[in-house]
């Protein structure tokens, strides 16, 4: 999963390939990934429903910045997706 910082608004998304899709989504800044998938999503689309401007994105509060700052590696998003990548490849060995 991906939280994007657009204009006061966050986007929050899920991709298989995040190279790609953030290529196609108009953003400021990556502000974090955290590990989950269309599930994890779903919740946090609902745990920030009363944020929601349209589609998968939100108002920017200061509720969803405190959640997406204590994701782990926040301060680094790419290098902890670049750790999780390299942990599912050696699981799978």
């Amino acid at each position: 999963m991906y939280y994007l910082g657009y204009a006061e608004r966050v986007k929050i998304g899920t991709t298989r390939e995040p190279r790609a899709r953030l290529r196609a989504i108009r953003h400021d800044e990556l502000l974090a990934f955290e590990p989950g998938d269309r599930t994890v999503e779903r919740s946090r689309h609902r745990l920030f429903a009363h944020l929601r401007e349209g589609g998968e994105w939100f108002t920017s509060a200061p509720e969803l910045l405190a959640h997406i700052g204590a994701l782990p590696g926040s301060a680094d998003p790419w290098g902890s997706y670049a750790r999780w990548v390299s942990s599912a490849h050696r699981e799978r060995l």
